[in-house]
């Protein structure tokens, strides 16, 4: 089975994270964070922070790894290393993307998400919920 390493960026902004809309192939319609492939010799941060120019010609500030997800789509393996992120400035432009929301962590569960990106759903609602102390 073919493998693919990407990275994704869960783009923070207060209490929301920054979700798009697939344009295009099997999974059109459906949610992701964005980000996409590493290419050789790249690492995980400079791909980020390249996809994120691409896709959305925004700038962002990389923090830490949320989770690297492993998941086995029917064509392929896929390993998604996941941080969290903010913008470095507040323009956005979806360059690839159908749609975009912020949403927040009631409302995580409003869209439809790829398989491998849910993964991300209860770490990303822990870190937008408040600890009760």
């Amino acid at each position: 089975m073919k493998s693919i390493e990407v990275v994704a960026a869960v783009i923070r902004r207060e209490e929301r994270i920054f979700a798009t809309q697939r344009g295009y192939g099997d999974f059109k319609d459906w949610w992701e964070f964005p980000g996409g492939k590493m290419e050789p010799g790249e690492t995980p941060e400079a791909a980020l922070e390249r996809e994120i120019r691409e896709e959305l010609s925004a700038e962002i500030s990389i923090g830490r790894l949320l989770r690297t997800v492993e998941w086995d789509y029917p064509a392929f393996h896929l390993t998604l290393h996941c941080y969290l992120c903010t913008l470095s400035s507040e323009c956005l432009h979806l360059n690839e993307h159908e749609a975009a929301r912020w949403l927040d962590a009631g409302s995580l569960d409003s869209v439809r998400w790829l398989p491998a990106d849910e993964e991300l759903i209860p770490l990303i609602r822990e870190e937008l919920t408040p600890s009760q102390v």
